[in-house]
C-alpha cells in the first residue's frame, strides 16, 4: 500500500523528548479536529496537495538522511490508513527512534504491543483549544516511560487544569509531562510562575524552538 504525505523534511525536532536533535518529519493530512491556535490548518484542507509513498520509500527517504530521529506528524496520523504497519515497519530498524504526535483524542491502545524505540507525543488540548471535550483520557493506562503527555497552554487560567489533569492519572509516574505555551499567546515567564507556585514537580516547560529559530509561519523547519 502507498501512504499520501503532505510533507516531508529534516529538520531540529521543535519539541518534546527530542527537542533540538535532528529530525525527519513525515506529515500526513487530515485531523478529526479543529484547534483554534492550529499551526498547520493547511494540512486539513480538503484538496491539499499530497505524495503518495510506500513504506519502503519512506525508509529510503529517512536513511538517505542520516539522523535517528523520525516523527510522524499531521494533521492526526493515527487517522491514516495502514498507519500501525507503518510504525512496525520504520520501528523494526532499531536505530531509528520513531515519534508518533498525536492530538490526544484517537486512543493508542491498538499500538501497546510497540517497540521500545516508539514513543507518542500526545496533546491535552485544553479550553482555549475549543477541543478538550475530545480528549480520550483512557491512553493515559497505555502510556510507556518514554511518552509524552503535552499540555498546551493559551491561559494562564489553564494551569489549574493542568494540575488536576496531571494529579489525577498520576501522569508524572507513566511518563514525560510538559508545558507547551501557544506561540504568543503568554508570556513563559508567567507559566513559570504558575508552575512553582501549583508544586507542579517533574512537569517541563517547553518552547518551540522551530519558531524561535525561523519565522512561525514557516514551513519546512
Amino acid at each position: 500500500m502507498t501512504y499520501r504525505i503532505a510533507e516531508q523534511f529534516t529538520s531540529i525536532n521543535g519539541e518534546a523528548a527530542y527537542a533540538g536533535a535532528p529530525a525527519v518529519f513525515i506529515r500526513f493530512p487530515g485531523c478529526n479536529l479543529n484547534c483554534s491556535y492550529c499551526d498547520t490548518a493547511w494540512v486539513n484542507e480538503a484538496h491539499v496537495p499530497v505524495t503518495e509513498r510506500s513504506k519502503e520509500e519512506i525508509l529510503a527517504y529517512i536513511k538517505e538522511q542520516g539522523v535517528r530521529c523520525v516523527t510522524l506528524t499531521g494533521g492526526e496520523p493515527l487517522l491514516q490508513e495502514g498507519i500501525a504497519e507503518l510504525i512496525d515497519f520504520l520501528s523494526a530498524n532499531g536505530e531509528l527512534r520513531i515519534e508518533i504526535e498525536t492530538n490526544g483524542s484517537v486512543s493508542i491502545a491498538p499500538y501497546e504491543g510497540r517497540r521500545d524505540n516508539v514513543c507518542f507525543t500526545l496533546d491535552y488540548k485544553l479550553a482555549g483549544s475549543g477541543m478538550e471535550a475530545a480528549m480520550d483520557c483512557g491512553n493515559y493506562a497505555c502510556l510507556k516511560p518514554q511518552d509524552v503527555i503535552k499540555f498546551v497552554v493559551s491561559d494562564r487560567s489553564e494551569i489549574p487544569r493542568v494540575k488536576e489533569i496531571v494529579d489525577t492519572y498520576q501522569l508524572t509516574k507513566k511518563a514525560q509531562v510538559f508545558l507547551s505555551p501557544v506561540f504568543g499567546s503568554i508570556d513563559p515567564k508567567v507559566m513559570v510562575e504558575d508552575m512553582l507556585a501549583y508544586k507542579m514537580r517533574d512537569v517541563r516547560l517547553q518552547l518551540q524552538l522551530h519558531k524561535i529559530i525561523w519565522d512561525p509561519m514557516q514551513r519546512g523547519v
